[in-house]
């Protein structure tokens, strides 16, 4: 209010400084002549009259017409003074009127086009917008510059972590995260956030530290749907593919209609069950898998042995036959883990890792592989 208040009093003081000169009149400005011209002319014909009669002698009427000369003199110069004096009116009209339109044209416009009522915002309020509408370059500058200034600004970091991760930078969002569950507080979209940057930072991959964010994230919200989507990532990620889907079909029914991870779920799902059938349809020639497994356990003990043990035998005969699988040999080594055989799937490791090259990519990722599930060649 104070600011507007001020600008119309300077504006008001601006306009008033050039108009008065223009309104005051002039030193030596001449005043409109009165046409006296015929007034004259009649005086110099009844001169000549009174001359003729006798009235008056020669050098009177001599000093009479040159005192009426003058005066006609003197009329002409008014006259020619009266029209400088309307060109002079003219053009103090013009400026008079373009000095009082500038202000008013220029506030009409602001009024339309312009925010004076707009409040005033913070750095967290402004940052919060949407970034199609303003340069996101801009918006992480400003963010930056401030808390250069202010590292303790805990909703500022907290703000410009998503930003980060919008941009790639996700090593930076990560850390942004961290220093806002720091300042003020966790929050499930917080230790989320957290784990969704460690993970894309790790090439989509759920690291412990990641996984660890998102079990965070859930403690405080049960049923949060980025976690959960995540760590069903993460089973899948193991190979875990059945409980992947499971974990994915629980947590739909929880979603509403309009929300963004409907459409990843199902599209998570869609892989799930391609992966399943496609593995299910061969389980004799390929072995079991984690679904297979799961659904031994229905069976009696004698039973459920049997059945697991001789897929095994069958897949691990037809690793000998062809041995260049990776995927053939991860399902043998967890299948032995599963069944509590360790030196049976260090065995399969070493054969593996020998079969695919001990230098061969491929051999690297079984032995990661197998140290995710607990285990080493030299066991």
């Amino acid at each position: 209010m104070w600011f507007w208040m001020a600008a119309i009093v300077f504006t008001a003081l601006a306009v008033l400084s050039v108009l008065l000169p223009l309104v005051r009149r002039p030193r030596g400005a001449a005043s409109p002549a009165a046409n006296d011209l015929e007034v004259y002319r009649d005086q110099l014909a009844e001169l000549d009259r009174d001359a003729e009669r006798g009235l008056i002698g020669a050098a009177e009427k001599e000093e009479a017409h040159a005192e009426i000369g003058r005066r006609i003199l003197k009329t002409a110069q008014e006259g020619k003074g009266e029209a400088a004096g309307q060109g002079l009116r003219l053009s103090r009209t013009v400026a008079f009127a373009a000095v009082v339109s500038v202000p008013l044209v220029s506030w009409g416009f602001y009024s339309l086009i312009g925010s004076p009522d707009l409040p005033a915002q913070p750095l967290a309020a402004r940052l919060s917008t949407d970034p199609a509408n303003s340069p996101i370059e801009e918006l992480v500058a400003r963010a930056e510059a401030h808390l250069a200034r202010s590292p303790e600004d805990g909703r500022g970091w907290d703000v410009l972590a998503p930003i980060y991760m919008r941009m790639g930078r996700y090593a930076d969002s990560a850390e942004a995260y961290r220093r806002a569950i720091k300042l003020v507080g966790a929050t499930p979209n917080r230790e989320a956030g957290l784990g969704e940057a460690m993970a894309a930072d790790a090439g989509g991959l759920v690291t412990p530290e990641s996984k660890a964010a998102f079990e965070r994230a859930l403690a405080l919200e049960p049923n949060h749907p980025k976690s959960q989507f995540f760590l069903a990532s993460a089973l899948a990620q193991d190979g875990r593919i059945a409980e992947a889907a499971e974990a994915w079909k629980a947590m739909r029914p929880g979603l509403p209609a309009d929300s963004p991870w409907l459409g990843a779920v199902d599209q998570a799902l869609a892989e799930a069950e391609r992966r399943l059938t496609g593995v299910n349809a061969d389980t004799a020639e390929n072995g079991p898998n984690q679904a297979d497994i799961e659904a031994a356990s229905q069976m009696s003990a004698q039973d459920r042995q049997a059945m697991i043990e001789g897929m095994v035998a069958q897949l691990d005969e037809r690793l000998k036959q062809n041995p260049r699988d990776l995927e053939g040999w991860r399902r043998l080594v967890r299948s032995y883990v599963v069944l509590g055989k360790g030196e049976a799937a260090a065995d399969a490791l070493s054969r593996g890792v020998a079969a695919l090259g001990a230098q061969s990519a491929e051999a690297g990722e079984l032995q990661a592989f197998a140290e995710s599930l607990g285990l080493t060649r030299a066991e």
